[in-house]
């Protein structure tokens, strides 16, 4: 299962880009600048609908041009599925099995792809919404009520923010608060469980690669000695003057220790690009032991900020998943992984064999 079929037509260098993906190893090398990363980014985008070095999709079409499209095949449990997305200066357009995905949600139900990438210990350096992300693609996956609890939980807080910028009189904001509450508590509920299975599998992991005890502390977004109605209330006022709700799962944050200390200020940019590769690999085993769907991994430069024993023993790790795996490398003899099932080399944004 996995990816089969990838096309890219004008996204950043990659004028017209097209690769048979093997089921479970394929190797893309080539110089900086040849366009390796923009074909991760062209895969991820297909599993995620959007990218990992921009929250701006435009950014990503090819100078010269108006818009960019990737086209994939996925062989999926349900059979083989074709997904593709164009993307205009003006809108996102994702299609499945030939008809137009009602969000970039379904993308990700048919194709779950994760990332490590050299900057991926930014999950560990910047603030909670990176780790909020982390968490819930993972719970997506694992938990499917979750997707409706977090959309109809957006939407109300939507129309709360709203209404509290419009100055609407107290009846009327704390009409969206049952919904607020209901989907909340479902949200925060998915997500402690969630945490407590992935520090499950991270911690001999972590163990492992650096030698250090790992804590995942999952904090709702809100006092800790409060219910969420109970800070819901005593915010209101503060709500109200400020024009945003500011309690919520919305405001919660992942926090992740190593010997009892933040690990933000506990270890180098090498420590942290394994804790937190650490992390997302154990979200792939998670993955592996509750859904039938082979996720994918994406693997860009994996030798980056690392030493030859710390990359040794992530390869390691990664080598006991069952995901497909596609690895972008300077070096078109890496060996590392072993022997891949496809092997491409890039220069100037063009692909041979």
């Amino acid at each position: 299962m996995g990816l089969r079929r990838l096309q890219v037509t004008d996204l950043r260098c990659l004028r017209a880009v097209a690769l048979d993906i093997d089921p479970r190893y394929t190797l893309i090398s080539g110089p900086n600048g040849s366009g390796k990363t923009s074909v991760l980014e062209a895969i991820y985008f297909l599993g995620r609908g959007r990218s990992f070095r921009t929250h701006r999709p435009a950014r990503l079409i090819r100078n010269g041009c108006d818009r960019f499209i990737v086209f994939g095949e996925v062989d999926s449990a349900r059979g083989m599925v074709s997904l593709g997305i164009e993307v205009t200066a003006e809108r996102l357009r994702a299609r499945i099995a030939g008809r137009d995905a009602t969000s970039v949600a379904e993308l990700a139900s048919q194709f779950p792809v994760q990332i490590i990438d050299p900057d991926i210990h930014q999950l560990i350096e910047l603030g909670p919404g990176i780790r909020r992300r982390l968490i819930d693609w993972g719970v997506f996956h694992v938990e499917p009520p979750f997707l409706i609890a977090w959309q109809r939980y957006r939407q109300a807080l939507a129309q709360r923010n709203a209404a509290l910028r419009q100055q609407q009189g107290a009846a009327l904001i704390a009409a969206w608060d049952p919904e607020l509450l209901r989907t909340g508590e479902e949200i925060h509920d998915a997500r402690l469980r969630y945490v407590a299975r992935l520090e499950t599998i991270a911690q001999p992991m972590i163990e492992r690669l650096l030698g250090m005890k790992l804590e995942l502390r999952y904090r709702a977004g809100w006092p800790a000695e409060l219910t969420f109605d109970e800070a819901l209330r005593m915010h209101a006022t503060h709500d109200r003057e400020r024009g945003v709700t500011q309690v919520g799962p919305h405001r919660a944050e992942l926090v992740v220790r190593l010997d009892g200390a933040a690990a933000r200020d506990h270890v180098s940019r090498g420590q942290q690009k394994l804790l937190a590769s650490a992390l997302a690999i154990a979200q792939l085993k998670l993955l592996e032991a509750q859904s039938p769907e082979q996720p994918t991994l994406l693997l860009d430069d994996p030798a980056a900020e690392l030493d030859a024993p710390h990359l040794a023993a992530l390869i390691r790790e990664v080598q006991a998943l069952r995901a497909q795996l596609v690895v972008t490398t300077l070096d078109p003899d890496f060996i590392a992984l072993g022997q891949p099932g496809r092997r491409f080399s890039l220069h100037e944004g063009a692909i041979g064999s």
